[in-house]
């Protein structure tokens, strides 16, 4: 599962922000445990549950003091992305800033974090003028962001990349030497946040799969900021208290358990007065932990309200401009014999004697735990990483039983018609400098190009077919993919593969977490693809987190639990119980990269020692009728 995450600068040393910039620390927010609110069910009745937090403050966007103040920023590169936005952030509360992929989320974030300059406007962080040069100057004033990409050096241990501007030293002058006793002390402390306290802090973040690295580059950014591993900071000079933290998309890699684990996180930094802006897709989530919600649209500002009065539905509404069904429909499919087998794939621990096969036309789930080898199995059939043993076999015509076949690398792969859909898209599957044209036809390149040299024109022509029908916001084939947003780029990895399908077709296609960071609206053009893709005749294979994805696409779902494939359900077969069983049914006590063993199922299904509201929170993941979510 590791990806290629940038690296990044590291950050100097810069002096104390003046009083006036403590003052918001000391601000404690009013403490009310476990607050019972109503969750809405698309498509059914409106269901209870309890948010497990230490601390749940009210609205408090009327009386508590403003942190930040953004007062008409704009930003234009080829073209306006963000046009007069204007947004006041309060002191202990959480906004919930929404909108579909390309209306301006992350260039907003990014210009408050100092990581790019506003075109227009201005801002004020405790009503003094804050226009940072740099994400070092916002998060010496204590304005940090968990960005939606990791940002973590691979190649350094846990510990290394969590205190890596503040690292202790050691010995009488401190002249170079790192207490490497002490980073361990205070990297478990920092780690312990976010439930990976069974991870060696030694062990280096690129052997890590991204689920974990995101929990690292979240614990990174707690460190100092007034939760319990405070003590955690004695390394050295870092960054400014933290006054304004954002969160893009912080749990689309990570399961019930480690949500959970940031949200008594994000409580207790609201009760310290830390302002958080919260970015997700996932409504049911901003329901949960945020008192305003802001939504954007093709740039620009189109509502700010209190939670409390915009439904689910009504906040899709004002994302996409439109109202969205609740139901999708992927056509009717003939699924026919087996196209793709798998029998005894092993890898280590990571992936043990895995065998399932999936049928033409038939939309296949993989559902697990953070850890259970999901991307693994998906590398190993692709050829990315090699097998120790096992057999992968695809039919050679219609019909036909599936034969062994051999796959070395990927390039053998995608000679037999199999495709992947990599989870880390700016890792492993974009160029980010290059224009969105190159990026499209880097798989069929010998389709645009003659005697070696690509013809321009038709590359151009190539990639608008693409960005036509996948609704690729973007200023042209020529803008570089970097400057897309999250879910825009996804459709161009998507995009390029389909682009491949016109001279070689595709006959496997691997989805490995193809909706991550991607809005609603989108996410039901993935699926209508998916449906098509289907109804063409090919196997796909789809792993993700979400389990009412899963239970709303697919025909099979397979569920993993430490490299085992402990159980499959037809679509008239699987419950959310039996899913959620299966997924602790693989787990030891060794094993506690993702769960206690206190958590193994019982024997009527429901995990053993898992507290009456976690099972409740769990289910959350997916509706009663999986066809009626939006997701």
């Amino acid at each position: 599962m590791g990806g290629r995450p940038r690296c990044a600068a590291k950050r100097c040393a810069v002096r104390r922000s003046p009083p006036l910039y403590r003052s918001v620390r000391r601000r404690r927010g009013p403490a009310v445990s476990g607050r019972r609110v109503d969750r809405f069910i698309p498509g059914g009745a409106a269901r209870d549950y309890r948010i497990v937090m230490d601390a749940i403050a009210p609205d408090v966007a009327s009386t508590a003091p403003a942190v930040l103040a953004v007062s008409g920023v704009g930003k234009t590169y080829e073209q306006p992305v963000l046009a007069d936005v204007s947004l006041a952030l309060h002191a202990g509360e959480v906004l919930a800033l929404t909108g579909e992929n390309g209306a301006g989320k992350s260039t907003l974030s990014k210009i408050v974090s100092g990581l790019t300059a506003p075109s227009a406007g201005s801002m004020q962080l405790m009503g003094r003028p804050y226009a940072p040069a740099s994400r070092r100057e916002a998060e010496a004033l204590g304005v940090r962001m968990v960005m939606q990409e990791l940002n973590l050096l691979p190649t350094l241990t846990v510990a290394e990349n969590l205190f890596l501007d503040r690292l202790p030293q050691s010995g009488p002058l401190r002249f170079g030497w790192i207490d490497r006793k002490r980073l361990r002390a205070n990297a478990r402390a920092a780690m312990a946040q976010v439930g990976l306290e069974a991870i060696d802090p030694d062990t280096p973040v690129g052997e890590l799969g991204i689920g974990h690295q995101q929990l690292v580059e979240i614990a990174r950014n707690l460190i100092g900021g007034g939760g319990d591993g405070d003590n955690a900071s004695d390394g050295g000079d870092g960054p400014g208290d933290m006054r304004v933290l954002i969160l893009d998309e912080p749990t689309a890699m990570l399961t019930g358990r480690e949500v959970e684990l940031l949200f008594e996180q994000i409580a207790r930094l609201k009760a310290r007065g830390v302002a958080l802006v919260y970015i997700s897709h996932r409504l049911e989530e901003l329901e949960r932990i945020a008192q305003r919600v802001a939504v954007l649209r093709d740039g620009k500002l189109v509502r700010v309200d209190d939670m409390a009065n915009l439904t689910p539905e009504r906040i899709v509404a004002l994302m996409v401009g439109r109202e969205l069904g609740e139901r999708i429909d992927l056509g009717q499919r003939r699924i026919g014999a087996p196209l793709l087998r798998v029998e005894g794939l092993t890898r280590a621990k990571a992936v043990r004697d895995v065998s399932f096969d999936v049928r033409a036309g038939e939309i296949f789930g993989i559902s697990g735990l953070i850890g259970a080898g999901r991307t693994e199995l998906m590398r190993l059939i692709y050829g990315a990483d090699r097998m120790e043993r096992g057999v992968v076999a695809l039919a050679s015509t219609p019909g036909a039983a599936p034969e062994p076949v051999q796959i070395g690398s990927p390039a053998d792969a995608v000679r037999l018609g199999i495709a992947l859909i990599t989870e880390d898209r700016k890792g492993e599957g974009l160029l980010l400098p290059q224009p969105l044209a190159a990026n499209v036809t880097l798989g069929n390149v010998g389709a645009v190009s003659r005697y070696g040299v690509v013809d321009a024109a038709r590359e151009n022509t190539l990639a608008r077919t693409q960005i036509d029908a996948l609704r690729i916001r973007t200023a042209g084939p020529a803008q570089p993919v970097g400057e897309l947003s999250g879910g825009n780029q996804q459709k161009v990895v998507i995009g390029r593969w389909l682009a491949r399908d016109l001279t070689q077709p595709l006959r496997v296609v691997l989805f490995d977490e193809p909706t991550r960071g991607i809005d609603v609206g989108a996410k039901f053009d993935i699926y209508a693809l998916m449906g098509a893709l289907a109804r063409e005749g090919r196997a796909l294979v789809v792993v993700s987190s979400d389990l009412r994805e899963l239970m709303l696409i697919c025909d099979r779902i397979g569920v993993m639990s430490a490299g085992k494939m402990t159980a499959v359900y037809a679509r008239d077969e699987w419950s959310q119980d039996k899913l959620l069983a299966a997924a602790f049914a693989g787990l030891r006590a060794e094993d506690a990269l993702v769960c206690d063993a206190a958590d193994l199922p019982d024997a009527a299904g429901v995990p053993a020692g898992v507290p009456p509201g976690a099972a409740a929170r769990a289910k959350q993941q997916a509706n009663d009728d999986p066809r009626g979510s939006a997701s």
